[in-house]
C-alpha cells in the first residue's frame, strides 16, 4: 500500500507543470502522467496454470484395477493429485496421452477437471457491481447482521460485546475454510488456526499471496466472518472500535486450505484434495465460496464421502443471478447458501433453484481483510460527511480539490473544461459499458487527484468496487444514492477524500453468505458434538426465517438462517 501511495504521489506531481503545457493539445491529457494497470507477467501456480498446452483432467479407474501413476507418468503425464474417498487421480496430459490413457482397459471415464472461482466481489459481473450497496443502517458496525443470523442471542445474551460465561461460540469445533488462504497473521484470525495446507504449492503455508504479493485477501474475509477474535489488535479506527470484530463462532477452530491462486481461480481436483485434507484434520464444517463447472462421479463421490464421515459442506449458490445453482453447492451432498441485503432481500445477482437452501448476509459485510490492505474512507464536503466506500485495493492517503463532474468517464475530455492539470477530484457516473478501471485512467490522464463514484442506480446502497492490485492508481470512493444527489449540488466545491490503511474490508457476493451459515452450524455442532450432519442441516433449515411464500421456494430456499431458532431445534429451549 505505501508502494501504491507513492505512485499515487508521482501521478499527482505530474500534474504540476504551467497550464500552458500541461496539455496535449489533440487528446487533452495531462503530460507525464501515469495511469492503470502495469503490464506483468501474470502470478499464478503450476496446479493452476494452463500455459504448458497440457488438459487438466480427473482419470477415474475401474473399482479394483486402479491407475497407477507410473503409467501416466510413462505416457508423459504429470499426475497432480490422489484421491483417497474414490479411484480416481488427477493429472495434465496432452491430447495424445488422453486419447492413450482413455484407450486402456483400467481406465472407466477421464472426466474435465472443471475451473472454478471466488464468489465474492472480483468475480461479480459489471452489472451486478453497480447494484450491489451499503447495508440499509449505512453504518460500520458489523453487529448488525450478527443479530439478523440470532449468533448474539446464542452467545452475547447481555449485549456487552463480549461472549456470555459458558456460553456456545464454536468451540471445539474445526471449520476448515476451503477458499485464497489468508492472512496467517491477522491478530483477529492468528488464534483460531490449528492447521493449513497450501494446495497450490504443496506446503504447510497457507498464506494468502505469491511472491511477496497479498492475493485477493478473500479468504481472509471469508475466515473473518466464520471466526474472528475480538479485542487482539487489529487497525480499524474509527470505524471500529479498539475490540474489533468478532465472527459467528468466535469460539471455532480454522483449517485453512488454499486453494484459489492470486487471481481467485482453482480446479476442482485441488478442491477435491482440500475436502479430503479437511476430513482428516477433522473437521465438523467445510466452507467453500467458491463455483465453477458440473458435477462428476469423482466430485460426487468426494462430497458424499465428506458427509457420510460427518463433515458438513457448505458452498455459495453462486453470482450469476439465473436460475441455477453453481456446483459445488448444487450437490445433493452440499448445502447451498444464497445473499440478502440488509432489509432480507434476495440480491438480485444471488443464483436460486431448486437445489437452494438457505439465505445469510450478503451484502456489504464487514470483515478482515490482510493486514494494510483494506481502507476506510472518509469524504468531507464542506460541514457534509456522506457515507462512502473506497474501492478494494485503491491506494490510501489524503487529498482535496474542486469536485468536477466527469459524465462516465469514458473518454479523455469526459471531464470538460473545469477539468484541470492543477489537480481535481472527478465525479463519475457509473455506466455499465464503461469498467471503473477504465473511466479511473481516463479521469486520471485529465488530472484527477482522486475519483468518487456516484451510486444513482442503488436504492439507499453505495456501489463496492476494485482496481487491479497492480499500477498506478489513485484513492477512489463510492458514495450512497443520497449522497449523490447532494454531490450533484456541490460542483466546483472543495472536496477533501482520506483512505486509511486497515486490517478490515467490505464486500460482497454469495462468498459472503456462505460463512454466515457456517458459522451456525459450528455453533450447532458445538452445542451437540454428536449430532450428524443431516440432523444440523435438518434445524438449520426448519429454523430459518421464511423470505417469500411460505414454504421453501426456489428463490430464497428454506429462508435466512437463525442460530438461536436452530439451536432451539437441534437441543431444545434456550434459557
Amino acid at each position: 500500500m505505501k508502494r501504491w501511495g507513492f505512485i499515487g504521489l508521482m501521478v499527482l506531481a505530474g500534474c504540476m507543470p504551467d497550464e500552458s503545457e500541461k496539455r496535449d493539445a489533440q487528446r487533452n491529457v495531462c503530460p507525464g502522467i501515469t495511469a492503470g494497470e502495469v503490464p506483468q507477467a501474470p502470478r499464478t501456480t503450476q496446479k493452476v496454470t494452463l500455459e504448458d498446452g497440457r488438459e487438466p483432467v480427473i482419470i477415474r479407474y475401474r473399482q479394483g484395477q486402479g491407475v497407477a501413476e507410473a503409467r501416466v507418468h510413462q505416457l508423459g503425464g504429470r499426475v497432480t493429485a490422489n484421491f483417497r474417498h474414490a479411484p480416481a487421480l488427477a493429472a495434465r496430459v496432452t491430447p495424445e496421452e488422453r486419447l492413450a490413457l482413455a484407450l486402456d482397459p483400467s481406465v472407466e471415464s477421464i472426466e474435465p477437471d472443471a475451473e472454478l472461482r471466488a464468489t465474492g466481489l472480483s468475480s461479480l459481473p459489471l452489472g451486478a457491481l453497480s447494484r450491489v450497496g451499503l447495508g440499509a443502517s449505512g453504518t460500520g458496525d458489523y453487529t448488525g447482521k450478527l443479530q439478523r443470523v440470532q449468533a448474539l442471542e446464542v452467545w452475547d445474551r447481555d449485549g456487552d460485546g463480549v461472549p456470555d460465561p459458558g456460553a456456545v461460540t464454536g468451540a471445539g469445533v474445526r471449520v476448515c475454510v476451503i477458499d485464497s488462504g489468508m492472512d496467517m497473521n491477522h491478530p483477529e484470525l492468528r488464534d483460531a488456526v490449528v492447521a493449513a495446507r497450501d494446495f497450490l504449492d504443496d506446503d504447510d503455508d497457507a498464506t494468502d499471496g505469491e511472491e511477496g504479493h497479498w492475493g485477493t485477501g478473500h479468504g481472509t474475509h471469508v475466515a473473518g466472518i466464520v471466526a474472528a477474535r475480538a479485542g487482539m489488535g487489529g487497525q480499524g479506527g474509527p470505524v471500529l472500535t479498539e475490540s474489533g470484530l468478532m465472527g459467528v463462532a468466535p469460539g471455532a477452530q480454522l483449517l485453512v486450505a488454499r486453494v484459489l491462486d492470486v487471481n481467485g481461480r482453482t480446479h476442482m481436483s485441488v478442491v477435491l484434495e482440500a475436502v479430503e485434507w479437511c476430513m482428516s484434520q477433522g473437521a465438523r464444517v467445510a466452507s467453500l465460496s467458491l463455483a465453477g463447472g458440473l458435477a462428476t462421479f469423482t466430485s460426487e463421490d468426494i462430497f458424499k464421502a465428506a458427509l457420510d464421515g460427518g463433515m458438513l459442506v457448505v458452498a455459495a449458490a453462486g453470482n450469476e443471478g439465473q436460475y441455477l445453482v453453481s456446483y459445488p453447492a448444487s450437490d445433493p451432498s452440499v448445502l447451498a447458501v444464497g445473499a440478502v441485503d440488509d432489509l432480507d432481500r434476495r440480491v438480485h445477482f444471488s443464483s436460486r433453484g431448486e437445489q437452494l437452501s438457505l439465505m445469510a448476509p450478503g451484502v456489504d459485510v464487514l470483515s478482515t481483510f490482510p493486514r494494510g490492505l483494506g481502507s476506510f474512507a472518509q469524504l468531507e464536503l464542506g460541514k457534509a460527511r456522506p457515507a462512502s466506500r473506497s474501492l478494494l485495493y485503491a491506494p490510501t492517503g489524503n487529498t482535496w480539490g474542486p469536485l468536477v463532474d466527469c459524465g462516465h468517464g469514458g473518454t479523455l475530455d469526459s471531464c470538460g473544461e473545469d477539468s484541470s492539470c492543477d489537480g481535481f477530484i472527478a465525479y463519475v457516473h457509473p455506466h455499465a459499458y464503461v469498467r471503473p478501471e477504465r473511466a479511473m485512467v481516463n479521469v486520471m490522464k485529465q488530472g484527477a487527484r482522486a475519483v468518487i463514484f456516484a451510486s444513482e442506480l442503488v436504492e439507499g446502497g453505495a456501489e463496492i468496487l476494485s482496481v487491479p492490485q497492480q499500477g498506478a492508481w489513485v484513492p477512489a470512493v463510492t458514495i450512497t444514492q443520497a449522497a449523490s444527489t447532494v454531490m450533484g449540488r456541490q460542483l466546483g466545491a472543495t472536496t477533501r477524500l482520506t483512505l486509511r490503511p486497515v486490517d478490515y474490508a467490505y464486500m460482497s457476493g454469495t462468498s459472503m453468505a456462505t460463512p454466515y451459515v457456517s458459522g451456525v452450524a459450528a455453533l450447532l455442532f458445538s452445542a451437540r458434538p454428536g449430532a450428524t450432519p443431516a440432523q444440523v442441516r435438518a434445524a438449520l433449515e426448519s429454523s430459518a426465517k421464511d423470505l417469500g411464500p411460505a414454504g421453501w421456494d426456489s428463490d430464497h430456499g428454506h429462508g435466512l438462517v437463525q442460530a438461536r431458532g436452530a439451536m432451539e431445534a437441534l437441543v431444545g429451549p434456550m434459557p
